[in-house]
């Protein structure tokens, strides 16, 4: 075996067989998890008790509801958040955002400022809390600048609250920022969802109004993100340039144990890897990141993480700085963690099922079906806008699960396929069938009947249905269950997409219910009318069957339902006028901002796919053709010996390997040549779409043939030759 492998191996056996695991501080012991829970945080408690109490209460309105910051009051802040900060070890602040490449960002400021005396003094003005100023043209914007035009700013966004990172010689204040051109464009992902949520808050309490809701001031979109993800051995995966480069294995065969038998979901966690998880959720908890779930997921060396639900804005921030913290603690820890959507070919990939809600001001959850007329006829008009918006803004909705990874894992008979669906289950849509049709009987129900002329809506308990794990959209009780989101993705952009199409669908079925009422007719009629027609039109986005049929598939066709298998062929449709109008309708994305990121995204694919085939050109060239080229020799030498003691017989197993070993050796190098051909078509001139739709259907497959051969030599190969660790090492070696 390859020294590399095996050392790594071995150590890891030695380890394990050791009283003390090498894992950071798997033996240390939390204390009270309500004195550790947000004790990094600059909460409305410690406002509260470092400001002036006129200036905090000033303050509340901006943090709470998001009303402007006054001027006044600015320097004041950010002279209480400093000396909090440096009571919690700060030496320095950064403005942290999140640009359109996916991850976070930050610029570390010291606090420290040089006095005429040779000294220096803390110093934070309200103007740097305010606004910090980085290099825009550094930063991913689709042409809205460029290298000679560099200026964009970073904007606190007091509705999320800031902290404090620890750090190995001193700790830092994180001001969580929007990010923002010169010219006035989002540069950022976070910037179009707080728009978002703005417009959906809206056009939801012109409902809330109609149906008699006086006390609620706003509706948020609440969002509980599950995380998962892989953990490997970082001593394996040292060993796999294409692990580290591109969070995926592009070689590798199938090894003789996956997860056929079922036996890691919810199984056991390992001590080492519950070590880490413990270590995760201690820094997540001092963050205030209310994570409740950790357990073995389906496949081999696969684990989830899931939080409480909070508000929309919070829980993106929250989790961003959840995958940031499980790469960091997997570090310290031994591991690799991979949040690559498709890290292993043979086995499950991750998501991110993103579970979605609206609230009202007053903490009542407009998915709960309820008890009473108004809450049940309330319920079936919020429903009849997720459907509407699905059905009609399913393409947008699309663009939110979109990326070369998710390509992988979408409709692999391990994640709801790309036709974007919503599951209701058998009982509810019986409700909605009822209504269409005009049935007006009585249930079986100590409930009593809803108060709009039609079938009252039978006892809805929080379960009101199976789980379909097919669907890409599926109600839950009293949420909605978005599966389709890639592991790695940030799920502002997802979110952004859901309030904004259910913003447009509230927004027309608020205007015609208010003009039938100021003509006149009363809200339950007006709204039995209404709900009849919603469900009737919108009826086909109804799925509650197996998504990973090809009869679904067909089906889904004939009910005029988009089937975007793939990144470039959803992203093609970024600029359509009604795709558009979705974002553009209630100003969360204007057409400069639109156009900015269908260019980013196809760039991103472009070069996400042109590492991956450089990286498989390389390894397949100086790491696997050499031992397959020895491996070859040594068998044509057997085979010329085995010939020669035995002239006269036919074909002989010694031949029969070398020419199994040659066919893919040749296979792997013709392979490698038509590769690196296919990545030469990238680099030619051409628009951005023209390279994507070349990256997707000329360089994956290519890339796709190499590894056919690759991974069959992996087998032929003699096992000490094959210098990259398997996948049964990477998968079982914990």
């Amino acid at each position: 075996m390859s020294t590399a492998r095996t050392t790594a191996i071995l150590n890891i056996a030695a380890a394990k067989n050791t009283d003390s695991d090498p894992c950071d501080g798997s033996q240390k012991k939390y204390g009270n998890l309500s004195e550790l829970f947000g004790r990094n945080v600059f909460t409305l408690d410690a406002m509260r008790e470092r400001l002036p109490r006129d200036i905090y209460r000033q303050l509340e309105p901006t943090v709470l509801k998001g009303e402007r910051l006054p001027a006044s009051i600015a320097d004041a802040v950010a002279d209480a958040m400093k000396d909090w900060a440096i009571d919690h070890g700060a030496t320095h602040y950064t403005h942290w955002f999140q640009p359109m490449n996916g991850f976070t960002a930050e610029k570390h400021d010291a606090f420290m400022t040089p006095t005429p005396n040779g000294q220096v003094i803390n110093e934070f003005s309200g103007k740097m809390l305010i606004c910090g100023e980085p290099d825009a043209s550094s930063f991913p914007s689709g042409g809205i600048r460029s290298t000679f035009e560099a200026r964009g700013y970073t904007a606190w966004d007091p509705t999320t609250p800031a902290f404090v990172i620890e750090g190995p010689k001193g700790n830092t204040l994180y001001i969580p920022t929007i990010f923002y051109s010169y010219t006035g464009e989002a540069l950022d992902r976070k910037t179009p969802l707080l728009r978002s949520i703005t417009a959906v808050s809206k056009q939801a309490l012109r409902i809330l109004r109609l149906f008699g809701n006086t006390s609620a001031t706003s509706v948020e979109p609440k969002v509980g993100a599950e995380q998962e993800y892989f953990l490997v051995d970082k001593r394996l995966a040292a060993l796999r340039p294409d692990l580290l480069l591109t969070g995926r294995t592009l070689f590798g065969a199938k090894p003789a144990k996956g997860q056929e038998m079922e036996d890691h979901y919810f199984g056991a966690i390992p001590e080492r890897v519950l070590a880490f998880m413990q270590a995760v959720e201690h820094r997540l908890y001092t963050l205030g990141i209310p994570a409740r779930t950790r357990h073995n997921e389906t496949a081999p060396a696969q684990y989830e993480l899931a939080p409480v639900f909070e508000g929309a804005n919070i829980a993106t921030d929250h989790n961003m700085l959840t995958m940031d913290i499980l790469r960091r603690v997997a570090e310290k820890h031994g591991f690799l963690c991979i949040l690559h959507e498709k890290p292993f070919a043979s086995v499950n990939g991750s998501g991110k099922h993103n579970n979605w809600s609206l609230c009202d001001s007053d903490g009542n959850n407009l998915f709960n079906p309820g008890d009473t007329p108004r809450t049940n006829a309330q319920f079936l008009v919020f429903l009849a806008a997720v459907l509407r918006a699905v059905h009609l803004y399913g393409v947008s909705l699309r663009l939110g699960t979109i990326g070369a990874g998710n390509d992988h894992r979408l409709g692999a008979q391990e994640a709801p396929p790309a036709i974007i669906s919503v599951y209701l289950g058998e009982q509810l849509t019986q409700v909605l069938e009822g209504i269409i049709q005009g049935e007006d009987k009585e249930h079986e129900s100590p409930r009593k009947s809803i108060e709009i002329g039609v079938s009252c809506l039978p006892p809805l308990p929080l379960d009101t249905s199976d789980r379909n794990r097919t669907s890409p959209f599926a109600f839950t009780g009293n949420k909605f269950e978005f599966r389709a989101v890639g592991a790695s993705h940030s799920i502002a952009s997802v979110n952004m997409t859901l309030n904004a199409a259910v913003a447009c669908a509230l927004d027309d079925i608020a205007t015609e219910l208010e003009k039938q009422v100021a003509a006149g007719t009363p809200i339950n009629e007006a709204t039995r009318d209404l709900l009849a027609s919603l469900f009737k039109e919108h009826m086909p986005v109804v799925f509650n069957g197996n998504g990973y049929t090809k009869e679904w598939e067909e089906e889904a066709a004939r009910r005029g339902l988009p089937n975007l298998k793939n990144t470039v062929t959803a992203l093609e449709c970024y600029s359509d006028p009604a795709v558009m109008n979705t974002f553009m309708r209630h100003g969360i994305l204007s057409e400069r901002e639109i156009l900015a990121r269908q260019e980013i995204l196809l760039n991103g694919y472009v070069q996400s796919i042109n590492i991956e085939a450089s990286l498989t050109s390389s390894m397949g060239r100086s790491t696997l053709l050499p031992p397959a080229l020895r491996c070859q020799t040594e068998a044509g030498k057997a085979a010329r010996l085995a010939k020669t003691l035995v002239p006269d017989e036919g074909s002989l197993p010694e031949e029969r390997h070398f020419l199994r070993i040659r066919t893919h050796v040749l296979g792997l190098m013709q392979a490698l040549d038509a590769l690196d051909e296919a990545r030469a078509l990238l680099k030619n001139p051409g628009d951005i779409f023209q390279r994507a739709r070349i990256a997707r259907d000329t360089v994956l497959p290519a890339m796709a043939e190499c590894r056919l051969h690759a991974d069959a030599l992996e087998n032929l190969v003699d096992n000490d030759a094959w210098p990259l660790p398997k996948y049964a090492e990477l998968l079982w070696l914990h």
